[in-house]
């Protein structure tokens, strides 16, 4: 095989690499029932007029697996971060302290438990479809390096070994969904 087959075969692998860790931290986000610091990583707070990550302005803990507690490393950002999370989408009231913010994170109902399998199954089928089109992009540039002359054996070997990648980071993107399920469904 030539050297831009194997330069577009080893960026496939890097690609699906990416996308399978992408993924992977995505579903990090979704709240399996205990407190995470992932649940807040990607709130913003204003920060004298800048919308910041709360991660920079605040160290967020778990003292236990129900609480999460940010603390802000100026005083007067903790009215800020109240007011940023009780904004957000987490269904979370925020109980203000003197220097700092506790989160208490509810059990999950059944049917929240169901809503967040939908999201984790969301999230990995936009994985397997980010895995499919780097696949489509590498055999339409392996379709290309044929008509300028590299042998068709060749570039089907190539196609061949771009499906067997795909397949393998497919079967890692269930294998993430089916943990995360299980994560999510256990009480």
């Amino acid at each position: 095989m030539t050297e831009e087959i194997n330069f577009y075969l080893s960026e496939a692998e890097e690609s699906m690499q990416k996308s399978v860790q992408h993924t992977s931290v995505e579903l990090t986000k979704i709240r399996a029932g205990k407190a995470s610091p992932a649940m807040v990583e990607d709130l913003r707070v204003d920060y004298y007029g800048t919308p910041t990550p709360i991660s920079q302005v605040a160290n967020v803990s778990t003292p236990d697996a129900r609480t999460l507690m940010i603390k802000p490393w100026e005083k007067n950002m903790v009215a800020e971060i109240g007011k940023a999370i009780k904004n957000s989408d987490l269904g979370l009231a925020p109980n203000m302290e003197a220097d700092g913010v506790r989160l208490n994170i509810p059990a999950l109902t059944e049917e929240r438990r169901r809503d967040l399998v939908k999201q984790a199954k969301n999230e990995t089928e936009s994985g397997k479809i980010r895995v499919r089109n780097i696949r489509k992009d590498v055999n339409e540039a392996l379709r290309k390096l044929q008509k300028e002359g590299t042998s068709e054996d060749a570039v089907k070997d190539a196609e061949g070994k771009v499906q067997k990648l795909t397949d393998a980071y497919i079967v890692k993107l269930d294998e993430l969904l089916a943990k995360k399920e299980a994560e999510i469904m256990t009480i």
